[in-house]
């Protein structure tokens, strides 16, 4: 049977998702092309032989409508001839097409592919594609669900209320994640893995929200983000513990991976940094909505006949803090094992690109820490989740 194994794996540094921001100047199209730029040009692959091009992005719409995917390759200068799409599975986009770019691998339906994702939220707010007043449910949801579903930050609130976890505690993850970020920022371990961006303002060449000063004292004096006194009528279980400090920010950036079998890599002196073990995606309560990290982390051990003390590294996003912290509690996982080098509370979360974003870094971890297995997981809106096991490569 065929294998699927990642070859390089590039992303742009993060930048803030507001109109000051380091990349608010680069349209979304540009920053994918950036990155699959790199990607090809790291690899040394000739970019006619790339069978299909799956990007992620969620809010397609103004600069990120009519397939960004496929106009971010040509505006690369390649093949016209290779084909592309662009899919969206909410903040696991670009993790999804990872699994469908090894699927297609795998099945021998491809030999070369590119997985990746952008996410402009400076130049494409979250939430553009459904304007004011504009149902994206339904009358079937309505009745389904007749007290009405609700934003993330109150779905944060609940996973907050539901596992117990304290302002504090959150907080104290938050800033462990700012804290391991500066750490890899200075230590070099990010070298490997960016895409430095030229902009008319300079070379943007590190993460932008990082903060290494940040700590629970600081993160203390945050307001509650989400307050809202019809929502605490509702769910009087919720003490308004969800800040910005201790959630993702909205951010800028582009990944790719490159995926192929072994054969092919041989074939083409490819040399492998990770196989694509196993995938699982699950579906979960969408009222809670981040909580199907839990199952998903169980279904991809399950498929791959794996334990978790078999796995040696942890990517999973840091949607909030309480998300992770939920996963921890069910799992009982190492932290210390977890988002080594900092997770999206620090480093970012552009929401199409985050998938392989998390990727990129994860197989670079896995090389410096000689990991065997490492596992990726990333809650996403509607109570949707993807998992993801690699296995190192020496």
């Amino acid at each position: 049977m065929r294998d699927a194994v990642i070859v390089e794996a590039v992303r742009t540094p993060i930048g803030k998702g507001r109109a000051s921001g380091a990349l608010a100047g680069v349209h979304p199209v540009e920053l994918l092309a950036h990155t699959l730029r790199a990607l090809v040009g790291r690899s040394g692959v000739d970019p006619a032989l790339v069978d299909d091009v799956i990007g992620g992005c969620v809010d397609q719409v103004g600069e990120q409508a009519m397939n960004t995917t496929r106009y971010a390759w040509l505006s690369a200068g390649f093949p016209d001839t290779v084909p592309a799409t662009t899919i969206d599975r909410q903040c696991g986009s670009s993790q999804q097409a990872v699994h469908f770019a090894a699927q297609g691998v795998i099945s021998g339906a491809y030999d070369l592919v590119v997985a990746c994702g952008v996410e402009s939220m400076s130049r494409v707010p979250m939430g553009s594609n459904v304007p004011p007043g504009t149902d994206p449910f339904g009358p079937g949801i309505a009745e389904r669900y007749p007290e009405g579903l609700v934003p993330q930050g109150i779905s944060a609130e609940l996973i907050a209320a539901k596992w117990s976890l304290s302002r504090t505690q959150m907080d104290a993850f938050a800033a462990t994640s700012h804290q391991r970020a500066a750490r890899a920022h200075t230590g070099g371990l990010f070298a490997a893995e960016l895409a430095p961006v030229e902009t008319d303002a300079g070379t943007v060449t590190t993460d932008e929200s990082v903060r290494p000063n940040t700590t629970v004292e600081v993160l203390a004096g945050l307001r509650p983000a989400f307050t809202d006194p019809a929502f605490t009528e509702r769910f009087p279980q919720i003490d308004w513990s969800v800040t910005a400090g201790n959630s993702s920010p909205t951010n800028d950036g582009a990944s790719a991976v490159l995926i192929t079998s072994s054969e092919t890599a041989a074939r083409l002196g490819l040399r492998p940094k990770a196989r694509l073990h196993s995938f699982a995606v699950t579906g979960s309560d969408p009222l809670l909505m981040l909580t199907g990290v839990i199952p998903a982390t169980e279904k991809v051990l399950r498929r791959a006949g794996l334990g978790l003390g078999d796995i040696d590294l942890f990517e999973v996003n840091e949607a909030f803090a309480s998300v992770v912290l939920a996963w921890l509690q069910e799992t009982g996982a190492d932290p210390a094992k977890v988002n080594v080098n900092g997770g999206a509370i620090a480093l970012g979360h552009p929401l199409g690109a985050s998938g392989t974003r998390l990727m990129t870094t994860l197989v670079n971890a896995m090389h410096q820490r000689g990991a065997r297995y490492a596992l990726q997981t990333m809650c996403e809106a509607g109570g949707l989740a993807n998992a993801t096991i690699l296995e190192g490569l020496s």
